[in-house]
């Protein structure tokens, strides 16, 4: 199904692309939740490229950046979380893309202490839906995702309600920091690999 149904004609590309997806939810109201760190770190990559994430395709806002020889599209779908994947799967087709070898999907985890990143490969949804539908709608699991810790160190009794209510002053300084390495892990894959970038960012703590 070509993005071009849904009013924007897609960027053309020389070559592969490697495509980077935030999960998060569209509006003012989730844009500094636990649940849309996803978006923030696709923001904050456009940001230190200097490009801005307005293009729509695919059920998307994207942008599209070069790191080292990689052209990467960044895109946020405006589906709202538990539909991701009918965006994913659009821009999948549209690119003509392998999932398991140029897709990177950039996720919250609420299993993570906040502040905590993991790279992880073929693995299931855990619970979190928009994953789920990532993995419905591709049918496969095996594809890159950045997990990216919110679990507060205060007893939460609803994690739901948690993951969409604004973030406190302190915790959006710890993610603020946790943007910054995420962008780092996603330029890691991109120039070093998968298998390098996974080796430096997941034993970063062990190492500290």
């Amino acid at each position: 199904m070509g993005c071009a149904q849904f009013g924007c004609p897609c960027m053309v590309w020389d070559g592969g692309v490697k495509l980077i997806v935030g999960l998060g939810n569209p509006g003012d109201e989730y844009r500094l939740t636990p649940h849309n760190v996803g978006f923030m770190v696709v923001d904050r990559i456009a940001s230190e490229h200097r490009v801005e994430i307005r293009n729509r395709q695919c059920r998307a806002l994207t942008g599209r950046i070069q790191v080292g020889d990689e052209p990467v599209l960044l895109a946020k779908p405006e589906t709202y979380m538990n539909l991701s994947g009918l965006s994913v799967r659009e821009l999948v087709a549209e690119y003509e893309l392998k999932p398991e070898a140029d897709l990177i999907v950039v996720q919250d985890e609420l299993d993570f202490p906040l502040g905590t990143l993991r790279i992880h490969t073929r693995r299931s949804s855990a619970g979190h839906n928009g994953i789920g539908s990532i993995i419905g709608a591709l049918g496969t699991q095996d594809f890159l995702r950045i997990r990216i810790g919110v679990a507060p160190e205060r007893k939460i009794e609803d994690g739901q309600s948690y993951l969409l209510s604004p973030l406190r002053k302190a915790e959006l300084a710890v993610v603020d920091g946790m943007l910054d390495t995420a962008a780092d892990a996603v330029k890691a894959i991109l120039t070093e690999g998968a298998a390098a970038a996974m080796n430096r960012f997941n034993r970063k703590e062990e190492k500290d």
